[in-house]
């Protein structure tokens, strides 16, 4: 860990975090539920799995015309980012399901649209949701130069109309994982809090033979199969990585980069102010909670609240949860940040986009 090891404060003065916990708890077991996925998460699974594999497997199929595969590999991008939300991230985090080995099977669905679950686990599951939104720390708030997510990262003078790019920056998320991110994290002797991390040889072997079986199946194979030239091959492939892409960005940056949530750091010596909980009630934010397709969609994950101080329940839950959430918040007083619809998120996340961007930011108030 870092040299200045980051502690949050032992209790939570209010009651809010025991009350919170009992009142979820209870409600799983008076209707005696499982935490992990219903029939309906899975339902929602199979639906972006064949999205996403079935219009790979008709592309292949060589059955249609360049401008048919084209459209496809749109859908395959819409179905991957799904993927993404509905399946692997619930798997990853060990809540799609009681059993290890279907968590990990599914989890490998991360690895074939050509990200790493495991480096995956450390920052996400791990560095952001135990550090969100602090500076300096949270991984998230540094995914590239380009966009500045903090008021204490650097700012540069493209940062001033970072609002109108950052958005198609997003969408090389995917490509920048496949080709980038992953080699770089593992090549990293410090990530986030950890210092001098060293990764099992198992899991650089996974490394490198999913990423071969990604570029197999994404590259080489159509461009062997199809007589077809390679700016045509570039723009099919580039439409699914950017669609997926574009929507995984823009979703996951929805629950932390808008106005109402805080950037919070610890003092000089490492001390947070706030219980874990009580810090991520006030880093994160929700939006959209009516919208069921969106909900359908993404897994669950416009409840992004919920899922960090619950991340090993399923996001199928999370509606149920949320209200019981937001009453306990209101009961003891706590900030509940909440957009009502996706379009309102979007413009939160541009208008904070903006202030982060100008000289000497100060993020929006709530």
């Amino acid at each position: 860990m870092s040299e200045r090891k980051i502690r949050f404060a032992n209790r939570d003065l209010s009651g809010f975090i025991p009350e919170v916990k009992a009142e979820v708890n209870q409600y799983f077991t008076d209707r005696n539920l499982s935490k992990h996925a219903n029939w309906r998460m899975i339902r929602n699974g199979i639906v972006v799995l064949l999205m996403t594999f079935g219009s790979y497997a008709l592309i292949i199929s060589g059955q249609f015309t360049v401008l048919q595969m084209w459209l496809l590999t749109f859908v395959m991008g819409v179905g991957a980012a799904g993927v993404g939300f509905g399946v692997a991230h619930d798997a990853l985090h060990g809540a799609y399901s009681s059993n290890a080995t279907v968590n990990k099977l599914l989890g490998f669905t991360f690895d074939m649209l050509g990200a790493n679950g495991y480096m995956w686990k450390i920052t996400h599951n791990v560095i952001h949701h135990t550090y969100t939104n602090i500076p300096g720390v949270d991984e998230d708030l540094a995914v590239s130069p380009l966009v500045r997510l903090s008021p204490e990262e650097p700012r540069y003078g493209f940062h001033r109309f970072q609002q109108f790019f950052a958005f198609p920056a997003y969408s090389l998320a995917t490509i920048n994982w496949l080709f980038a991110k992953d080699f770089q994290q593992f090549l990293k002797r410090d990530i986030g809090p950890y210092k001098d991390k060293r990764h099992p040889t198992s899991e650089w072997i996974t490394l490198f033979v999913t990423k071969a079986i990604v570029v197999l199946y994404m590259i080489i194979l159509p461009l062997w199969l199809f007589d077809i030239t390679w700016w045509q091959f570039l723009i099919g492939f580039l439409t699914m990585h950017l669609t997926a892409g574009l929507i995984l960005g823009v979703i996951f940056q929805l629950a932390h980069v808008v106005e109402g949530t805080e950037y919070l750091s610890p003092d000089d010596d490492g001390n947070m102010e706030h219980a874990w909980l009580i810090h991520e009630m006030l880093t994160t934010a929700n939006f959209a909670h009516r919208n069921k397709v969106l909900q359908a969609y993404i897994g669950g994950l416009n409840y992004q609240i919920e899922h960090h101080l619950f991340p090993q329940v399923c996001s199928i839950h999370y509606p149920a949860v949320s209200r019981i959430v937001r009453e306990v918040a209101e009961r003891y007083d706590i900030p509940y940040n909440y957009h009502p619809t996706l379009g309102g998120a979007i413009g939160s996340h541009y208008r904070m986009l903006k202030s982060l961007g100008q000289p000497d930011p100060a993020p929006a108030a709530a």
